[in-house]
């Protein structure tokens, strides 16, 4: 379980606080009492999390430059002095490394090279979480549930670059860090969803944004299968690690950790859009697209058997709970409720579950 007393009062900087993953992480800090910082671009979409729950004010800074800026992003940590880190700014969609390779390249492995060159440097740093993906593993649709020890690899750049972003970051703490005061773990989840997420290419953008007008949903790949998991699941696994790997005083926890779901939740996309039409009550039509796009793999699993036994963390939701908590804070902001306090209930509703 979270240790709030341990968060009372600590500095905490996350990296790409701007997004979807770090928004919801950023409010979570923020019920905790962490004093938090953050740095990243601004937010990629008009319609995005942090701007819908107005967290702006829960920042103590509020950096807005890219990581791939080694000389801001040192003033950052050096004027905010962040006892931990968490790390998710990152180019985070395998479609756009199509388009965009070379920035996903600077942003993934170079962004990542410079948080960790820098934060050597300053003994106030004691945790430090990397925010990867289930993607660093090579996958060759052999159907299988990756562990913590299989190959990495990405045959899409995006998948490259996380993987390079993972071993690096494992290389740094093996090279830099082993007997330093600071721990540093990678931490690899499944296909995260939750409100406020509006990204493009995205399953769930197109299907809220069509199901909320009852409007038909064309899906691109209806029978590709994903690990799907609400975002709150490895958040709170990442919450728990940073705990743990504080002032690299446990150093067995300074590893690569998966986060994934169980199997019972990864559906394919067809029927995830099913669940969610039916939660949002909506009258859309779902149209299937018969070509493939084969730059993605039809086949995500994650082996979190690890976590499940050394840190005693596993995920207990269920795919409808999944995405009846997900359609519940996209008709809350729909209906314009407060989406800082919507988002907050979600939180504390979600610990409750979990007892």
């Amino acid at each position: 379980m979270i240790n709030r007393k341990f968060w009372k009062n600590k500095r905490v900087l996350i990296t790409g606080h701007t997004g979807f993953k770090g928004g919801w992480l950023s409010v979570w800090m923020n019920i905790l009492g962490a004093k938090i910082s953050g740095y990243s671009i601004n937010p990629i979409t008009k319609k995005n999390f942090f701007d819908t729950t107005n967290i702006k004010k829960i920042f103590v800074k509020d950096y807005r430059k890219n990581i791939q800026d080694y000389k801001s992003l040192e003033m950052c940590i050096k004027k905010t002095k962040p006892e931990i880190i968490f790390h998710l700014a990152a180019q985070p969609q395998v479609l756009e490394s199509f388009k965009n390779p070379l920035d996903t390249v600077a942003t993934n492995i170079m962004g990542t090279s410079n948080l960790l060159e820098i934060s050597r440097k300053y003994k106030f740093i004691k945790s430090i979480v990397i925010i990867t993906t289930d993607k660093v593993y090579q996958n060759n649709e052999n159907k299988i549930k990756f562990s913590e020890t299989d190959h990495l690899g990405g045959d899409d750049l995006y998948s490259a670059s996380k993987a390079c972003a993972d071993i690096i970051s494992l290389s740094y703490l093996k090279s830099f860090f082993k007997n330093s005061n600071c721990g540093i773990a990678t931490a690899r989840a499944g296909n995260c969803i939750g409100g406020g997420d509006w990204t493009k290419h995205r399953i769930l953008t197109d299907a809220t944004e069509a199901f909320l007008k009852n409007k038909n949903l064309k899906i691109r790949n209806p029978n590709t299968i994903r690990p799907w998991q609400h975002l709150l699941e490895p958040l709170f696994g990442y919450i728990i690690l940073a705990e743990k790997i504080f002032g690299n005083k446990q150093k067995k926890y300074c590893d690569s950790w998966n986060f994934g779901p169980a199997r019972k939740t990864n559906v394919t996309v067809i029927n995830f859009a099913k669940i969610l039409k039916l939660q949002m009550k909506s009258e859309s039509k779902l149209i299937l697209n018969k070509k493939i796009d084969i730059r993605e793999k039809k086949n995500l699993d994650l082996n979190s058997k690890k976590a499940n036994k050394k840190l005693d963390w596993k995920c207990f939701l269920s795919i409808n709970d999944t995405l009846k908590l997900t359609a519940e804070w996209y008709l809350a902001n729909h209906q314009k409720q407060n989406m800082y306090n919507f988002t907050c209930k979600q939180i504390e509703k979600f610990l409750k579950i979990k007892k």
